[in-house]
């Protein structure tokens, strides 16, 4: 030990603090002992100065050796207290050091080896209780700041899913009036289209060229704006789990003949090649009619939405016996890479500034992609900018019934 121990010596007797003193110069420690002569100066100088040891005799005037002890450690004096005992007091000696002295020394075994091996012994168990002290004050520390940290967190997470249950709420409420507004709207707008067909039949009276091209303008964008509450009506649905589907046998070449015939004034008029490659060894799966053509043309019909030349290819393959795979292929503008993550959103597209070239909503893959979800399907998109794109879509064969009450 390279630094100088203060030692507090507690001992009436004259004789032996001079035994103690001398046998601690003969050592090879260097101690600094300070000399008292009874309990109340050693509470004194352990209250006015840091001590590393105390020894103390056991008979003291006025108190004996165990008070002492005790009061010390109720104090809370931590230092190693020694206890010097005459000889034949050594079952009083382990009574103290059960009432809290670190070790006892009978006086007549006093030796500089002895103190020298006592005092290093006693330093280094103290020093060893103070680093584990130190630690468990450390570690309850660190589980006191865990726990106020797991309750932060809890608040958190509770606060969040509180946040996110008022979300759904909202978004629910959301979904139901546009469900509500949409079907509301469609009862006016189909009396809109069905007095312009019967204007532009002329059976009620012949028009003028500009009255009929008026009716026939009515008539498109009545149209339009149908389709765009279809949507809007089959978006809200989806997003309320409120659309249920109408499994039967469906022809697929059938369906997809149908549908790009109808689909085939579009791409005529941008002079695109609208064509199909029919696979299909067993075209019969179970599904729901309605919402296949619903998928097929919103896919086809935004393939030609954005190919300016080239063509739209249509293709039915079978990727397994309980699956086939519906491809939509394309020769324009493509998407950009950025952009991929987020063309299944609703009411995104490609181009979001106030002046894009191609109108719509963005609705359109969005319904497709919730409609191939709850179809039990998957759909994939890869596309380049400037050369095209192509969307392939899963679907079972058999689609699964809804479960009966």
């Amino acid at each position: 030990m390279g630094q100088t121990i203060e030692l507090l010596l507690i001992d009436d007797d004259a004789v032996d603090r001079m035994a103690i003193c001398r046998a601690l110069a003969r050592t090879n420690l260097a101690v600094q002992v300070t000399e008292v002569t009874s309990a109340e100066q050693a509470i004194a100088h352990l209250n006015s100065h840091r001590y590393d040891c105390v020894f103390l005799d056991y008979r003291l005037p006025e108190r004996d050796g165990l008070s002492l002890i005790r009061q010390l450690r109720a104090d809370g004096v931590s230092i190693p207290l020694v206890v010097l005992t005459g000889q034949g007091d050594e079952q009083t000696a382990v009574d103290l050091m059960k009432a809290g002295a670190s070790d006892y020394l009978i006086k007549t075994r006093v030796s500089p080896d002895r103190l020298a091996l006592l005092l290093h012994n006693a330093l280094r168990v103290y020093e060893a209780e103070q680093r584990e002290a130190k630690a468990l004050t450390q570690l309850q520390q660190t589980n006191a700041l865990l726990t106020q940290q797991n309750e932060e967190l809890e608040g958190q997470r509770r606060y969040i899913e509180d946040q996110n249950l008022k979300l759904l709420e909202a978004y629910r409420v959301k979904s139901e009036f546009l469900a509500t507004m949409s079907h509301e709207l469609r009862t006016p707008l189909n009396v809109i289209l069905g007095f312009s067909q019967i204007l532009d039949s002329q059976s009620k009276g012949p028009l003028t060229t500009h009255q009929a091209e008026m009716v026939k303008r009515i008539f498109t964008n009545g149209k339009n704006l149908l389709n765009l509450v279809n949507d809007i009506l089959d978006l809200s649905k989806l997003e309320a789990q409120r659309l249920t589907l109408s499994p039967a046998p469906v022809d697929l070449h059938r369906l997809v003949g149908a549908t790009l015939s109808d689909l085939r004034s579009l791409a005529d008029g941008k002079a695109l090649s609208l064509e199909s490659d029919l696979e299909l060894k067993h075209p019969v799966v179970v599904s729901d009619e309605h919402r296949l053509r619903q998928v097929l043309t919103n896919l086809v019909s935004n393939a030609v939405k954005f190919t300016d030349r080239g063509r739209v290819h249509v293709t039915l393959t079978e990727a397994a016996s309980d699956q086939i795979v519906l491809t939509v292929a394309d020769t324009g503008i493509g998407i950009a890479a950025e952009q991929l993550p987020h063309i299944f959103e609703a009411f995104r597209q490609a181009d979001q500034t106030i002046r894009r070239q191609r109108s719509g909503t963005g609705l359109g893959l969005a319904i497709v992609q919730s409609l191939v979800t709850i179809m039990g399907g998957t759909i994939v998109i890869d596309s380049q900018v400037g050369q095209g794109t192509t969307i392939v879509v899963t679907l079972p064969r058999q689609l699964a019934l809804p479960p009966t009450a």
